[in-house]
């Protein structure tokens, strides 16, 4: 299954071209990764690798609403990988792979995934 998270870009996100920054977009996938984590999932993760490939320009439209799909490609015992993709005018603009590792921040250490956690990402997984 795929998580779907609806964005609404803001008049401060463009530059003097009318494309969106590069790390604004970047902020639109971190709160649709925020949505899909869950109050009980999103916990005690941390962000390790983030991969991301800008495929066409995003402009900015007043009152346009665009959509941030999340989808996990690969499930560890600590670690996953999430797949996000941007898309406007029905073309994908941004695509991010993203690996998020479970982490114990007490020890300062990743740890393995509770049976919930494992539960919670298994929905998502889609190969």
């Amino acid at each position: 299954m795929r998580h779907e998270h609806p964005v609404r870009l803001r008049w401060s996100d463009p530059d003097m071209l009318g494309h969106v920054n590069h790390a604004r977009a970047l902020a639109l996938l971190e709160d649709a990764r925020l949505a899909i984590g869950d109050d009980h999932a999103g916990g005690g993760l941390i962000l390790a690798r983030l991969e991301v490939d800008y495929l066409r320009q995003l402009y900015y439209r007043v009152g346009e609403e665009l959509c941030v799909q999340s989808w996990v490609t690969r499930l560890g015992t600590k670690s996953f990988t999430v797949r996000q993709e941007l898309a406007q005018d029905g073309e994908v603009a941004i695509r991010a792979d993203c690996v998020l590792v479970a982490f114990d921040f007490a020890a300062n250490a990743s740890r393995a995934m509770t049976d919930a956690e494992r539960a919670h990402w298994t929905r998502y997984l889609d190969s």
